[in-house]
C-alpha cells in the first residue's frame, strides 16, 4: 500500500535525528523538508531521491500549504515513497494532523516518526531544564503565530511556571506586554536561543519587561523561555549547584567497596558505596 511517512528531524544537529528516520531517509524516493531541516540531515537521503523544498515563508504559508498537499497527493499517488519532513516532531506546531487528514481523504496510508522537539531540547541542551526542584513543577509550550483571524489567550499562561513560546519572535514586544499585562512579572528571566542544537546557537538573556520595551535584539528560528528556571543556567554553567536543587542530601562516595565473590553466575564486585548522609529531625 501507498504510504507516506511524517517524519521529524529534531531540532537541527543530525546527531539527534532518530534511528528510523534516518533510515526512511536512506530509502525515500521523494522527500518534502521544511525551512528548519539542515543539510546535514538531507545529506541522509539515498542518492537519486527527489529534494523538495516546500518551506513557508511570510505571506505565502497557505500557498505553500496547498502546494504541500498537492506534491504529497502527486507523488503518493503514483506509488513513491514519500517522507514529509518537518523540524523538531511533525504533531507539534507542524500542520502533520492536516497532512495526515487531507492524505487519509485519498485513501493513502500515513506513518507518523516522531522527532525530538525543539521546545523541550532546545533549552536543554542551551542548560536551561524547563522543570526543577523548588523552581518550576509545570511548562507549557504555545505559538507565537496565530492563525489569520485568530488572537492567542495569553490569560492561559500567566501561572504557567516555565513559559515555551514557538515562532514568537516577529511578535516578541507585543507578546511580552501583553503577558506582563496578565500578571507575569517584568522581572522574570527570559532566554532566546537561537539556532538551538547548531553551532550557531546563540543564546540572549534578558528579562520579560526588556522585551516587551523592545530592547532584545534576536533573530529567527529562536525558541523563547520565560521563567525562573532561565535563572539556573548562569549556575549550572559555573558549576555551581543551584540552591534550590540541594533541598536533598547529596551523596557522598567513600573508600569503602563491597566484596563479593565473582563465582559463576554470581554479581561482579560492587562499585564504591554512597552514603546518605542522615536528616535531623
Amino acid at each position: 500500500m501507498t504510504r507516506v511517512y511524517l517524519v521529524g528531524a529534531g531540532p537541527g544537529d543530525p546527531d539527534l535525528l532518530t534511528v528510523k528516520a534516518a533510515r526512511l531517509l536512506a530509502s525515500a524516493d521523494v522527500i518534502l523538508y521544511d525551512r528548519l531541516v539542515s543539510m546535514e540531515i538531507l545529506a541522509l537521503a539515498r542518492p537519486g531521491a527527489e529534494l523538495v523544498y516546500v518551506g513557508k515563508e511570510d505571506g505565502c504559508a497557505q500557498e505553500t500549504q496547498r502546494r504541500i498537499f498537492a506534491e504529497l497527493a502527486m507523488n503518493a499517488l503514483r506509488g513513491r515513497t514519500v517522507v514529509r519532513l518537518k523540524g523538531g516532531d511533525p504533531m507539534v506546531f507542524g500542520r502533520g494532523a492536516e497532512e495526515w487528514a487531507y492524505l487519509s481523504r485519498l485513501g493513502v496510508a500515513v506513518e507518523v516518526v516522531p522527532g525530538i522537539s525543539s521546545a523541550v531540547a532546545v533549552p536543554a541542551l542551551a542548560s536551561i531544564p524547563l522543570t526543577a526542584r523548588g523552581v518550576a513543577r509545570s511548562f507549557a509550550v504555545t505559538t507565537g503565530h496565530a492563525k489569520d483571524g485568530e488572537a492567542q489567550d495569553w490569560r492561559a499562561f500567566r501561572e504557567v511556571d516555565t513559559l515555551v513560546i514557538l515562532m514568537g519572535v516577529k511578535h516578541r514586544a507585543n507578546i511580552a506586554a501583553t503577558l506582563m499585562g496578565h500578571g507575569r512579572p517584568p522581572g522574570e528571566p527570559c532566554a532566546f536561543i537561537e539556532n538551538g542544537s547548531t553551532p550557531r546557537e546563540r543564546v540572549v538573556l534578558a528579562t520579560l519587561a526588556d522585551v516587551a520595551a523592545g530592547a532584545v535584539e534576536v533573530a529567527s528560528p529562536a525558541i523563547w523561555v520565560c521563567g525562573r528556571v532561565v535563572a539556573l543556567r548562569a549556575q549550572l554553567l559555573a558549576g555551581a549547584p543551584p540552591t534550590a536543587l540541594l533541598e536533598l542530601p547529596l551523596p557522598s562516595v567513600t573508600e569503602r567497596t563491597l566484596s563479593v565473590a565473582a563465582g559463576p553466575g554470581e554479581p561482579a564486585p560492587c562499585a564504591p558505596a554512597l552514603v546518605f548522609p542522615s536528616r535531623k529531625h
